[in-house]
């Protein structure tokens, strides 16, 4: 039954898909969009936007309320610590959802400016060169300078690499109908190694952590390099690579000369399927963001799709701009500002903090969620600056 759904997908993804195949080898040559997405970048902002510290101030908030509704969104800040799915856990997989919308855009100005695919390798390699490095500092203690400490450890950054890296040989090497196949290919695979090889501890039909054959893969391999984050990230390459390749598919359909309103209705059609396609496999192979299961990928990539096609409505066909400037900011730096969230968050709140700490006195308990907030506007004014002064730090 799952089989049958993902051929589905896949047949309702390829009809849209498939466009100009005269490419040799490639999904990438057909005529480019002449004006950039405003909306990717306001909605790769609005994902930041949540790292960056106003999860925080969401929370902070609540625990000083009754209000139910915002003690039902103080749920939606945690992620699930196994199976299921809140707001939070689309956070890192709309980010690399978005990475691989970019990458038809991308690729195809380099190809049509003249750059050889060997040219574009050199390019990709470096970029998840430099990922996995920023990675270390954040997670895998490179920062210590002790080489006894070092961990090739899971991030963030390093997934997002990891992903951009395999969907990339695709899209290069690849037309759009096999692309597709082999995004379909990837997740099955997934889902077959990690249900059905018997590794110790595994029991069929059973997903524990530390009991199934993408952590036992990663024990044999890395061993106690990993440190503490024990993920199975080297098998969950095969679903970071398809949760971007989902990104391609709307990048290639975006780039289309299609109607906005066809590209709309796409890009809603293909949400409703994933999200149908994630939770109808969820009864066999649970929905598991630690573990990216082949569920995950596809519930995750649904709403991926619905969110882009919501802002790409708003802002580029009805053009309504103006309001998502604050998110556009961050999102012209994406990078840039999840290290600063990352590596300085409490110096920025401590800046903050000398403006707004005189009024803990009268705030009480609610004082917590404006520091929060402080820190996060401290952050955006950073962002700020580089973007009045045009200057976008890209990896």
């Amino acid at each position: 039954m799952a089989n049958e759904v993902m051929q589905q997908d896949v047949v309702a993804a390829s009809a849209v898909l498939v466009r100009d195949q005269t490419a040799a080898g490639s999904g990438v040559m057909a005529k480019p969009s002449s004006s950039r997405l405003a909306s990717l970048d306001a909605l790769r902002g609005f994902d930041m936007f949540w790292i960056m510290g106003a999860d925080l101030v969401i929370y902070d908030l609540a625990e000083n309320s009754h209000n139910p509704v915002l003690l039902g969104l103080r749920n939606q800040f945690h992620h699930v610590p196994w199976a299921g799915f809140h707001f939070y856990d689309l956070v890192f997989p709309l980010f690399l959802f978005m990475i691989g919308v970019s990458m038809p855009f991308s690729f195809s100005k380099r190809l049509q400016r003249g750059d050889g695919k060997r040219k574009i390798y050199v390019h990709v390699i470096t970029r998840v060169a430099i990922l996995i490095l920023l990675g270390m500092m954040v997670n895998g203690r490179l920062l210590s300078y002790d080489p006894s400490q070092f961990q090739l450890t899971y991030s963030v950054l390093q997934t997002l690499a990891l992903g951009f890296l395999v969907a990339s040989f695709i899209l290069l090497n690849q037309r759009v109908r096999r692309q597709v196949a082999t995004t379909a290919a990837m997740l099955i695979l997934y889902w077959a190694l990690m249900s059905f090889v018997p590794v110790p501890g595994h029991v069929i039909g059973v997903y524990r952590p530390g009991a199934n054959f993408g952590d036992w893969l990663n024990d044999l391999i890395v061993g106690h390099f990993q440190g503490i984050w024990r993920f199975g990230w080297i098998l969950q390459i095969l679903t970071n690579a398809s949760t971007a390749m989902l990104g391609v598919f709307a990048g290639e359909l975006l780039r289309s000369e299609k109607s906005a309103r066809d590209k709309l209705l796409w890009l809603t059609g293909l949400g409703i399927s994933c999200l149908a396609a994630g939770l109808l496999w969820n009864i066999w192979f649970p929905i598991i963001k630690d573990r990216w299961t082949s569920s995950f990928a596809l519930y995750a990539g649904g709403w991926s799709y619905l969110l882009l096609a919501l802002f790409y409505f708003i802002i580029d066909v009805r053009g309504y701009r103006k309001w998502a400037f604050p998110f556009t900011v961050i999102g012209m730096n994406a990078i840039v500002a999840y290290m600063l969230a990352e590596l300085f968050s409490s110096e920025f709140r401590r800046m903050a903090e000398v403006f707004v700490g005189g009024l803990k006195q009268y705030v009480g308990g609610w004082y917590d969620a404006i520091a929060a907030l402080g820190g996060l506007i401290t952050i955006w004014l950073v962002l700020y600056a580089l973007y009045r002064n045009r200057t976008f730090i890209k990896v």
